[in-house]
């Protein structure tokens, strides 16, 4: 295999649109009354401050976290008492259903993959059995996002004890029509499908993806607008919704999405297939990324009776391949990566086809 071109393929996956962060502790104190009279800027101050504790105490029992049986996870809201969840088509793509749900109180559910969105659209719904009388998010209006308003995230970014994790910023540019909003709340691989929120607590957007060049948030993050979500919610109710997803073909590694993997450890069954994403030489790939420690030893293996495997281990932040290994021995076309991570960070693993144009199962195991 032209080992230089696939290295050229990979490189191209170091940087641009990665699924999604960051956290942050907001500490709130009552000025209490006296002789000295506070200055607008604290008054202003406490004002913002009031209303980031309003809005995160009224939304965030409707924010949940979704787990798969691929390993991945992701974040989702429910937007109706009978428990319709609003996510990111990436997050449940591909997975069995049902899903597993934990709810902001901790309770555990199973929830049904229900629709995606048409044309693409990163939009997905599932329903968690069994409920009616569950806290759900309003809708704002549609393209009632501006330039400049605040916004604020709830999500669980790169690991589940981070569940629920309140960010804010400002909307900084309307994309593609309104049908897309760049902002600076911190978002991070398991924000995907998690709300973007005005200050009433209304759903605005729905958090999908961060520009970065580093693996993780630097400030632009991208929700999809309330614009798409209502008229999937109305297709929904219609019966009308696809049930199977519907993305475009992406072979610029770019513009991918990478499934986050739970830090755990994951097992994933998956089939490279004609229309996946190509490296430079034509060869099918698959991306998942998730966050590791400095020090943090892994295993991960590609095994297959189908197709010859190959694997790589990427630091996007050092913009490096880590390990990478085609075969274990001459006898054995399966893959394996055993490694010590450098540092805290993500890193992404990339499954390969030894040749172009090679389809078929593999088992992929990181432990």
């Amino acid at each position: 295999m032209n080992k230089q071109l696939l290295r050229f393929g990979i490189s191209g996956l170091l940087t641009g649109l990665i699924s999604v962060g960051g956290y942050m502790v907001i500490d709130s104190f009552d000025l209490k009354e006296n002789s000295i009279i506070p200055s607008a800027s604290v008054s202003a101050q406490t004002a913002e401050e009031q209303t980031r504790i309003r809005v995160y105490e009224k939304a965030s029992p409707s924010v949940v976290l979704i787990f798969t049986d691929k390993g991945s996870m992701g974040s989702g809201f429910i937007v109706s008492p009978d428990g319709l969840v609003i996510t990111n088509s990436h997050v449940v793509e591909g997975a069995n259903s049902p899903v597993n749900i934990k709810l902001a109180d901790g309770t555990k559910a199973k929830a049904d993959i229900v629709a995606f969105e048409e044309n693409g659209i990163d939009l997905a719904a599932v329903k968690i059995r069994n409920q009616n009388n569950l806290p759900f998010l309003p809708l704002a209006s549609a393209n009632s996002a501006k330039v400049g308003q605040s916004v604020y995230a709830i999500g669980t970014p790169l690991r589940p004890k981070f569940q629920n994790t309140f960010t804010y910023g400002i909307v900084s540019r309307l994309h593609e029509g309104g049908g897309m909003i760049q902002h600076d709340a911190a978002i991070n691989g398991g924000n995907s499908g998690g709300p973007l929120l005005n200050s009433k607590g209304e759903v605005i957007g729905v958090n999908t993806e961060i520009f970065t060049d580093t693996g993780t948030f630097i400030g632009i993050s991208l929700a999809l607008s309330i614009k798409h979500l209502q008229p999937f919610l109305v297709a929904i109710e219609q019966g009308n919704a696809p049930q199977i997803a519907q993305r475009p073909q992406q072979n610029n590694p770019r513009q991918s999405q990478v499934p986050e993997l739970s830090p755990e450890g994951a097992v994933i069954t998956a089939r490279f297939k004609a229309g996946d994403k190509t490296l430079g030489n034509n060869s099918y790939y698959h991306a998942y990324q998730f966050s590791g420690r400095a020090g943090q030893e892994v295993t991960i293996e590609m095994n297959s009776n189908r197709i010859d495997g190959n694997l790589f281990l990427v630091f996007p932040k050092q913009e490096k391949i880590i390990a990478q290994n085609d075969d274990i021995s001459p006898n054995n076309f399966n893959a394996k990566i055993r490694a010590r991570l450098p540092e805290d960070g993500q890193y992404m693993i990339v499954s390969n086809t030894f040749e172009p144009g090679e389809t078929g199962d593999y088992k992929l195991t990181i432990k």
